[in-house]
Parts: C-alpha cells; structure tokens; sequence
C-alpha cells in the first residue's frame, strides 16, 4: 500500500471546510485591505531563492526540496512566498508605474525538509501579504494592521505584536559589527552552524534555535544601541502610530526573523492558546534590498506571512466557532427510469438557483432515499411520482415539520426560495 509522506497531510471532509472557512474570511479581509490575489509557481529557479532568501538561512542550507528537471535545471518547491511575489515584479517590470505601490496577497503550498511537529508540516500553507513601492511608515502600519486585525477576527485571545527594528544599511552594518566582535572570543561556545554563520551572517547567530538560550546570546548586544538617528526616528514614529491604532506590540530587541533579506521593521506575532500556551504564528517586516538583490531597481517593499495550519490548529484549541453547514437544502427522490430523468432535470435547476441539492445515484429503494436524505439533514426532500408528475406536479416535503405539499414544478424554485 502507497501512503502519503511524511509531513503532508490529506485534508478533506470538516478538515477542509474548516479551512475554506478560513480562507473565505483571509479573502474578504484583503478586499477591505484593497490587496489583490497573486498565485505564483510552486517551484522556481533554484536561484531565486538563494539569492533572495540567502545561503546563510537554515531553510536554504537544510530544508530546500531542490531537484533538477529533465533539461537539467536546478529547481526548488518554494519554501516561502516572497520571494516568488518579487520576481514576478521584476520580471513584469512592474516598477515605476502609476499603480505602484503594488498590494498583492497568497494563499498557498509552501515545502520545507524540516522535522515535523505540533502544527508545522513539511507540506504546509502560507497565507501571505506584500507591499511593493512604499517606503513610508504606512505601509509597514497597513501590513502591521492586516496582519493584527486578522489574528483576532480569526478568533484568537491575547494576540500581540512583537516588534524590533534592524534601521537601515548602515545601522545593520554598525550592528554586525559590534555583534562580531563581541561573538568571535565565545565561538567554541556555540553550535556548529553559527560557528560557520559568525563569518558569513552573524545576525542569525541570534536567530539559532539551538543557542537561542545560550547565555552568551541572551547578552550580546542589541540592535535597538546601533540606530542611526534617522532609523530611529522611523522606529519610534511606527511604534507611536501603533498606539493610536491601539494595536497590543511588545518590543523584543533580539527578534531579527529568519531570512536575510529584512531591514528596518520587523515583527512577530504570538497569541496565548488554550492547552498550548504561547504560539508564535507568523511574522513579517521590511525587505527594501530584496528586489534590487533580483536584478530589479532598488525599490522598498513590506510584508507579512501567517504559519497557516498552525493558525487553523490554534483557532481549534481556543474553541473558534467555524459556522460549519452541515445540511443540504434539498434532496430529490425518485425510483423509475422516467422519475430519473425528471430528478436530473430538477437537481441541475435547483443547483442552478443557488440551492444546496443532492440526489441518488446508487438506485436505492425510496427507503434508502429517505435514509439518504435524513443523514445529509436535507431541509426539504422534493418526492418525484410519474402520478404526479403527468400534472406537472411534485410531491415537496418539509423535512422539519413534516408537513407536504404538491407544487407545479414551475413553482417549484419560487417556493423553496420562501421557504428554504
């Protein structure tokens, strides 16, 4: 017997209503945003991610699925959707244009090789947002919002904001700097992958899951003491902004995200779910060299994305009500060859005038019908008779009240409609 892999998932029955539930709210809340659906590739040009996510990353270095196709190019499932969002920019040379900045949203399948666990997958889905072509601080309050508002529409408790700034170029070279100096005599105190990261990207020394407890991070320095008085000046303005949003945001001056590509404001979000405690849910923040880095101009850009299955898991955990329909409006039921006929004629009608119908399609007895209909909670059962139907009749049944009525079939859409 073939069975799925592992760290994918088959998602169907209230596990996918669950989820259409979900992405129906994720879709409304960025019409309000004014952000517009993208879907690009699963898989790109192994490039891409390298350069823009960066070899120094544990998702480039460990957990890419990369392979090469028949014509012998290096390819990659996309571990994540910014990057894809980016390149699509640069190679429709949308930059420069009367519609900039471009809102763009993404609901899809992400991979990573990693080990999995409560609520992350190595197939899993990514709901993201990108802002490209604003480098004012109300873009980054706009993806802040999105991504706030969502996380408590959605029906979590206690969501907060955690928010650290890495300021601009020369901020983060001062920081890296200082970081270097401070990390090189502790090196053989840490892991052998930030041994290899202090020469290449120090700042994800901080990031490291295995040292993230090491005493030596916990007192390295941070990045809030190496601003500039520009970078600064924007932090504090975005932090003020979000008090008047009346937003919830904690500072962590050790939060600097796991990819390479962000300047300026990052964050994370967290909420406190029942049976787990605290969960971080997804995080974003500013990537003003990203798209110059994929060959495009320098252009700014901020963005967010939601760890989704572990959104859906948390939004179960705290008892979220998903509203899901578990009843059809009608079912039509018949026993001859010329009832058939009729009853494929009326579903594909009723179907076609907005009513949830469903009918036999195993010749069950009317008995088995009646069964049928009872254990999809049918709300009215529309009962097919040749009788009847020589008066252009059917037999409709209220399956609530029980109470039964005939009704010329022209009627028939017109008195579910009030009724229904």
């Amino acid at each position: 017997m073939i069975i799925k892999q592992k760290g994918t998932m088959d998602i169907y029955g209230a596990e996918a209503k669950k989820r259409k539930y979900v992405n129906d709210i994720l879709h409304t809340i960025c019409d309000k945003f004014n952000y517009g659906y993208i879907d690009t590739p699963i898989f790109e040009s192994s490039e891409l991610f390298h350069r823009g996510i960066g070899d120094t990353t544990d998702i480039v270095s460990k957990e890419t699925y990369d392979f090469k196709d028949r014509g012998g190019r290096s390819l990659t499932l996309r571990p994540e959707g910014t990057a894809g969002v980016c390149r699509w920019y640069v190679e429709n040379k949308l930059y420069g244009n009367q519609t900039e900045p471009i809102k763009v949203y993404y609901i899809g399948k992400m991979y990573r090789y990693d080990r999995p666990q409560l609520g992350r997958y190595r197939e899993f889905n990514q709901f993201g947002v990108e802002m490209l072509g604003s480098n004012d601080i109300m873009a980054d309050l706009d993806v802040i919002s999105l991504a706030y508002n969502t996380y408590n529409i959605l029906g979590l408790k206690d969501v907060t904001i955690n928010i650290n700034t890495l300021g601009d170029q020369e901020s983060r070279d001062n920081y890296r700097t200082a970081l270097t100096k401070y990390l090189k005599p502790y090196a053989k105190n840490l892991c052998p992958d930030c041994r290899e990261r202090l020469s290449k990207n120090p700042l994800r020394v901080i990031d490291c899951k295995i040292d993230g407890e090491n005493e030596v991070i916990k007192n390295a320095p941070i990045t809030i003491d190496y601003l500039n008085k520009e970078s600064l000046t924007r932090y504090e303005k975005i932090k003020e902004n979000l008090d008047l949003m009346d937003i919830k945001y904690k500072e962590n001056f050790r939060l600097v995200r796991g990819l390479d590509y962000y300047d300026h404001t990052v964050f994370e979000i967290t909420a406190e779910v029942p049976e787990i405690g605290h969960l971080a849910l997804g995080g974003g923040g500013r990537y003003n060299g990203l798209i110059n880095l994929l060959d495009g101009p320098s252009t700014p850009a901020v963005g967010f994305a939601m760890g989704y299955d572990r959104t859906v898991m948390a939004m179960e955990y705290s008892g979220f009500n998903f509203d899901l329909k578990e009843d059809i409006d009608v079912y039509v039921m018949y026993v001859s060859e010329s009832e058939k006929e009729t009853a494929a004629f009326l579903t594909q009608e009723l179907r076609m005038n907005d009513f949830i119908t469903e009918t036999d399609y195993l010749d069950k007895s009317l008995k088995g019908e009646f069964k049928s209909a009872d254990r999809l909670k049918a709300k009215f059962l529309v009962i097919l008779n040749d009788e009847d139907l020589k008066n252009n009749e059917v037999n409709v049944k209220d399956n609530i009240t029980k109470e039964e009525k005939l009704i010329n079939i022209n009627e028939l859409v017109e008195y579910l409609d009030s009724n229904v």
